[in-house]
């Protein structure tokens, strides 16, 4: 196919412009991933014509209540796009990183892989390798951007291209767009707009980055913020916090760990909320009934929310929470099932 494109372009006596794209459509790109927070980006590459030579990815992981083993989404695009994939239990593997070197990439493109790129891989494409990260560096390096925004309150995030180097995403900034984050933003549906984002800048930015148009930016360091991977127990709620804390946890914690509570040996997800003001004196964790003037405050989104949560300041509205082993439901539908609900208390986290 290729060999057609040059003999074509050489018959019509192409301009420099349209020789360089073909020089660039033709330069090897390795892509390292593994969620589907990776998916718009690869496929975004291929569409630009980019010779995606391999895909590397995580190995094949049990999960689910069987173990079933489960493909990556990334390793099924690449198998549906014909494109080689590799998926060495790590990176440090020598004859991975010989494979790689083989296939002589001009770069390599790395959208949330799971595990750490070495100097091995770091110095085999000349053009070095490109990261994608859901933040606006230096601001959240590290494992868990989205949710750290969120918790933060922050009004925006984004996403920054960066070539890497041998720090936690330290390396200079070839490219960033910013994002708003709106009020009904999950962690979930946060990182959905991200991806969409980032693959369409990483386009742009790879393309320019090998025609040598972009000037690497150093971060500030002086002004980085960093925040860790979760953990399952960082979702805990506890009621003496503010409802806006809460709330924010709620939506940072969507759609993992979740944010969950207890009432009696009853444990309960949260998964939609929204946080008021309130007078109310109760016990944090305090079930009250939802009355007719808070219920005029409500967003649309909050119509058929049944039941708030005291807090330790202001009120928590519960909107859509699930029982341990049953499906989501909204909240007026939960206290049917649930009828001795109000008035009891949530338990403090363990």
């Amino acid at each position: 196919m290729y060999y057609n494109a040059i003999s074509c372009v050489y018959v019509l006596a192409p301009t420099s412009a349209v020789l360089e794209s073909l020089r660039t459509h033709l330069m090897s790109i390795v892509f390292i991933g593994t969620p589907a927070f990776a998916l718009p980006s690869l496929r975004r590459l291929i569409a630009d014509g980019q010779d995606v030579s391999a895909v590397v990815t995580q190995p094949d992981r049990p999960s689910g209540r069987g173990r079933k083993l489960t493909i990556s989404p990334i390793a099924i695009a690449a198998e549906e796009l014909d494109i080689p994939v590799l998926k060495p239990d790590s990176l440090r593997d020598a004859q991975t990183v010989a494979q790689i070197a083989d296939l002589k990439p001009e770069a390599i493109a790395t959208v949330a892989y799971g595990q750490i790129i070495r100097q091995n891989v770091l110095d085999i494409p000349p053009k070095g390798v490109l990261n994608v990260h859901p933040s606006l560096l230096p601001r959240w390096r590290g494992a868990s951007p989205v949710p750290a925004a969120i918790l933060n309150g922050d009004e925006s995030t984004g996403v920054t291209i960066m070539l890497m180097d041998a720090g936690m995403d330290t390396g200079p900034v070839l490219s960033q767009r910013e994002q708003p984050i709106a009020d009904t933003d999950t962690a979930g549906s946060l990182l959905d707009t991200l991806s969409v984002v980032a693959a369409e800048l990483l386009s742009d930015t790879l393309s320019r980055w090998l025609n040598d148009d972009i000037e690497p930016q150093p971060q500030a360091d002086d002004a980085a913020t960093t925040c860790p991977l979760l953990r399952k127990e960082d979702g805990a709620i506890d009621w003496s916090l503010s409802a806006i804390d809460i709330w924010r946890r709620v939506r940072a914690y969507n759609p993992w760990p979740g944010a969950f509570t207890s009432t009696g040996d009853e444990s309960l997800h949260v998964w939609q909320a929204w946080p008021l003001p309130s007078s109310l004196d109760g016990e944090p964790g305090t079930i009250i009934e939802i009355d007719a003037d808070r219920r005029e405050t409500l967003p649309d989104s909050a119509a058929k929310a049944a039941f708030a949560v005291q807090t330790g300041n202001g009120i928590l509205v519960v909107i859509e929470a699930q029982r341990s082993g049953r499906k989501s439901l909204a909240s007026a539908e939960l206290l049917r099932g649930m009828p001795g609900l109000i008035g009891s208390r949530f338990n403090p986290p363990k």
